[in-house]
């Protein structure tokens, strides 16, 4: 019985997941749509981030995690039920953690590609800076 309580309880969280796939756009990211840059911080001195990008990173340069740091620091920044966009340099740490924060109840917008499909665009980043 266990196991089919948790299995319901499982696929429920999967249906309510709330995450949008989309390729990221120089509109996209003007949008007014809060971004969380997820890269480590090496990435955002390297590349610049997007303008009025929020940087909490959530991978460190070893492939580590410490996912309640990053909760705290995202829900500061998040209000609850409030939709917002994650970015990486690719797509693919950003699509990880979009996934894994969509089925925890938060509106997740995934941008595809990353700021390298960006970049390749002409967006022109701004510097970053450790306030952010």
């Amino acid at each position: 019985m266990k196991k089919i309580v948790l299995g319901l309880l499982l696929l429920l969280n999967f249906a309510f997941a709330e995450v949008i796939n989309i390729p990221i756009t120089p509109a996209v990211v003007s949008s007014g749509i809060k971004i969380i840059d997820i890269r480590t911080p090496a990435e955002w001195i390297e590349s610049g981030i997007i303008k009025g990008s929020k940087t909490i990173m959530f991978f460190d340069g070893q492939g580590k995690y410490n996912v309640p740091q990053f909760l705290k620091k995202l829900n500061a920044y998040i209000k609850p039920g409030e939709k917002f966009a994650v970015v990486c340099r690719t797509g693919h740490r950003s699509r990880i953690v979009s996934d894994f924060l969509g089925k925890n109840g938060y509106k997740v917008v995934d941008l595809l590609g990353g700021v390298m499909a960006l970049a390749k665009q002409n967006y022109k980043f701004v510097k970053y800076e450790k306030s952010n």
